[in-house]
């Protein structure tokens, strides 16, 4: 009952400084060891999926700690998996402010942040200071390019990002898919994408014996795909052999949220509102792909039904960022808990 009284005073606030807040009372919690008055306890459930065993299949999804500063307080909260970033080479401010924009009418948020980061040599610092990684905790790791960067040269930004995350990585997460990056879903189209799919997996093949480990390489998707999109996208990770694909980021699309207050500023809309069509996407990827390789369903999970349904939809494991800012730390043991009962049945 606690977190819905904390939630009263964050929404109160502009959510980007909510945000920041929030976070470093999440740091709070965890360094005075109280992090147990906001987080359950969460019901072992390991799960094998890009070469990785995940000690249960609930992840937190890129976004909500890009820097890697919070890292060891939002594993004390139950997560299988972290996923931190999107980090770029070098830092940025993002978008002008405001740029974050909550929608409590249908639980959704719309960002418009542009991948607001310091840069991946702070990252690293920040992973080296955490405790997870050095615990055997699985960290993900979303690259992406910098806004200056244009975009016939991005495939340089992911490769450098690639370069320097790789050793300290469990799993690294190739982002081509967020709205807010101008042009960046431009990569997602057919020749574009078989290059810089192809640049990328001849870079992992090297770092996988320059540092003799192998770390898997996902890509994460956005929801605003057509049918035949979505089948050529398949077809391109199957034939790169990619390790695991995300999906999906936000939506361009206002569906679920019109006439509501910020339904009408920029950016990507997650949460609720893109339930759906994010679930359609992954569907529609889990029968392209035929089992070849793991998703990973995010997009709308706010209960332990909806993550079942991710699950239902061909998901291997699941990831949420929006559902977490509207539910809490309960959101982790509740979907946990959901999942562990129903892997146990065989869904």
């Amino acid at each position: 009952m606690l977190y819905p009284l904390i939630r009263k005073f964050f929404f109160a606030l502009d959510a980007e400084t909510a945000h920041g807040i929030g976070m470093r009372g999440t740091d709070f919690l965890e360094a005075t060891g109280l992090a147990c008055l906001v987080a359950k306890p969460v019901t072992p459930c390991p799960v094998s999926a890009m070469g990785l065993t995940f000690p249960n299949p609930v992840g937190l999804a890129a976004g909500l700690d890009k820097n890697g500063d919070h890292i060891d307080a939002l594993a004390r909260l139950g997560f299988g998996f972290i996923e931190i970033g999107t980090i770029t080479p070098r830092p940025q401010p993002g978008n002008p402010r405001p740029r974050l924009f909550r929608i409590p009418e249908a639980q959704g948020i719309i960002n418009r942040m542009g991948f607001n980061n310091d840069g991946v040599d702070k990252l690293l610092e920040n992973v080296h200071n955490a405790d997870f990684p050095s615990r055997g905790g699985i960290l993900g790791i979303n690259i992406g390019k910098n806004a200056a960067t244009p975009i016939e040269k991005a495939a340089d930004d992911y490769l450098e990002c690639l370069t320097k995350v790789y050793p300290v990585a469990s799993y690294v997460t190739v982002n081509i898919s967020s709205p807010n990056t101008k042009n960046l879903r431009e990569l997602q189209k057919d020749e574009a994408l078989d290059d810089l799919l192809a640049l990328l997996k001849a870079r992992q093949q090297v770092l996988a014996q320059r540092h003799g480990r192998y770390v898997p390489m996902a890509l994460k998707i956005a929801p605003d795909l057509d049918d035949a999109q979505i089948a050529a996208i398949a077809d391109a990770l199957r034939r790169h052999r990619m390790d695991g694909v995300i999906a999906t980021n936000t939506t361009l699309s206002r569906e679920g949220v019109e006439g509501m207050p910020h339904a009408d500023e920029a950016g990507g809309l997650s949460g609720a509102p893109v339930f759906r069509k994010s679930t359609d996407v992954l569907r529609k990827l889990s029968v392209a792909l035929a089992g070849e390789l793991p998703i990973i369903g995010v997009g709308g999970i706010l209960s332990g039904a909806d993550a079942l349904e991710k699950i239902q939809a061909g998901a291997a494991l699941v990831q949420f960022y929006s559902g977490f800012i509207y539910r809490g730390p309960e959101l982790v043991s509740e979907v946990a808990h959901t999942l562990a009962y129903a892997l146990n049945k065989k869904v």
